[in-house]
């Protein structure tokens, strides 16, 4: 087993959260169970995923306000929100303010780029404004100074019984600290540096110096710290899709290893013309992707992880899966458990 891997230092997960549409709230509601699970076997973060127009949580802030009320301690994530579909100003007093229900626990996690299937969905997202919407990183930029505190209005005062501020209101001003980029490109990673920003970094990057998935994410991450301010302290968060089996029944065991085999082929060669790269899905003995993950590249780079939860299993698979990942998993990746 190399040497070289940082000590575990904060274990999360990562769930998109499915429902089935004749009954959304209790597919909602399973989310929240898991949240609370996850604070109760010691987990350090949760992060949910963003769907539009699908089956999966779409309102992931208005989630983890709800999530908020029901746990203490573990960090509430977002992995990611796509900003093509957001305004930025209206985002920035969502996030400040769910920030400060949960007592300064939010992770926002943000990337860029149109909204997928954007000629569908352009009448109906941006009817006036879609041939002019900027979907790149000035976006995010607008989004940093206003939850930063910049003024997003040269207007301030009384105005009747009315009082006005200049900036965004609720201002939380540690959220600052805690917005994330995910990124899968080298120049994407970059940027993120170059702007203070945390990383988030997945089981999908882009093929550009290499066709190998471990050698790619390690660059990304190299290249994000040498431009961040914090240089090699910047903090890095890695997503890969792991499935411990250690509790599972021989139904479970089997149904995972299908799932994983059949996501296999997409991982031989780059994928489509962005060449994306998708890392295999890790399924085995806790101790089996503990080894796995000690001789990856990029994993030996992080001590923050959000191992992502497979899109389409049950409740109880889950439980099952948060379990082991975290009184077997972690601690084999030197994490002790820890239970609230």
């Amino acid at each position: 087993m190399p040497l070289a891997s940082r000590p575990l230092r904060k274990l999360g997960f990562l769930t998109i959260g499915l429902f089935d549409e004749s009954d959304p709230r209790r597919g909602h509601e399973s989310t929240l169970e898991l949240v609370e699970l996850g604070e109760r076997l010691g987990f350090d973060s949760v992060w949910l995923r963003h769907r539009h127009l699908q089956y999966g949580i779409s309102s992931p802030v208005a989630v983890l306000a709800a999530a908020s009320q029901r746990t203490d301690r573990i960090e509430l994530g977002t992995a990611v929100i796509p900003l093509g579909w957001e305004n930025p100003l209206r985002l920035a007093e969502d996030l400040a303010t769910v920030d400060l229900l949960s007592g300064g626990r939010l992770n926002a996690g943000v990337s860029v780029g149109p909204p997928a299937h954007y000629e569908q969905v352009r009448k109906a997202l941006y009817p006036d404004t879609g041939d002019h919407e900027d979907f790149g990183q000035g976006r995010v930029r607008r989004l940093l100074d206003l939850v930063r505190g910049e003024p997003a209005t040269d207007f301030e005062g009384t105005e009747g019984f009315e009082v006005f501020s200049r900036r965004v209101q609720p201002h939380s001003p540690g959220l600052a600290r805690r917005m994330w980029y995910g990124a899968g490109s080298l120049r994407s990673a970059r940027w993120a540096g170059e702007n203070g920003m945390n990383l988030l970094t997945s089981s999908v990057v882009k093929a550009e110096e290499s066709e190998d998935f471990a050698d790619i994410q390690l660059s990304h991450i190299r290249a994000f710290r040498a431009h961040h301010p914090d240089g090699d302290r910047a903090r890095v968060s890695q997503g890969l899709v792991v499935i411990p089996t250690d509790s599972a029944t021989a139904a479970q065991r089997a149904r995972y290893q299908a799932y994983a085999e059949a996501r296999t082929p997409r991982t031989a060669a780059p994928q489509g013309p962005a060449r994306l790269v998708f890392e295999r899905d890790l399924v085995g003995t806790s101790a089996e992707i503990a080894e796995r993950l000690h001789a990856h590249a990029a994993y030996r780079e992080v001590d923050e992880v959000a191992f992502a939860l497979p899109f389409t299993f049950e409740h109880e698979d889950y439980v099952q899966i948060l379990t082991d990942i975290a009184t077997r998993l972690g601690p084999a990746l030197g994490r002790p458990h820890r239970t609230d």
